[in-house]
């Protein structure tokens, strides 16, 4: 196990060593969940990724895309209009069923 000395700055910083940093893969501007254990604390990264606002138009080419039944076709566009929109004019796939053509 590696260990380094650091001391803790003004407004609680702490500078990682060089070398733990590269080793971890830490950057700057890297995120770190800081763990309290009985002995100390762990520094671990985070992987974080963007979240997507889906528009309502979206949802809606969802909906009908994931139909595999005509049923479900059905229940989609009933869903879509319930949305205000018009499921023609959304861009998606048909479910392959003879029932839906």
């Amino acid at each position: 196990m590696q260990k380094e000395t650091t001391k803790v700055g003004k407004r609680g910083t702490v500078v990682i060593p060089a070398k733990l940093r590269r080793q971890y893969g830490f950057e700057e501007g890297s995120q770190l969940i800081m763990e309290a254990l009985p002995g100390g604390v762990l520094l671990k990264p985070v992987v974080t990724l963007p979240v997507e606002i889906y528009s309502p138009e979206r949802k809606a080419e969802f909906l009908l895309n994931n139909a595999v039944t005509a049923e479900d076709y059905s229940e989609a566009m009933q869903k879509v209009h319930e949305m205000g929109l018009q499921p023609d004019r959304i861009p998606h796939q048909r479910p392959k069923t003879d029932a839906c053509r």
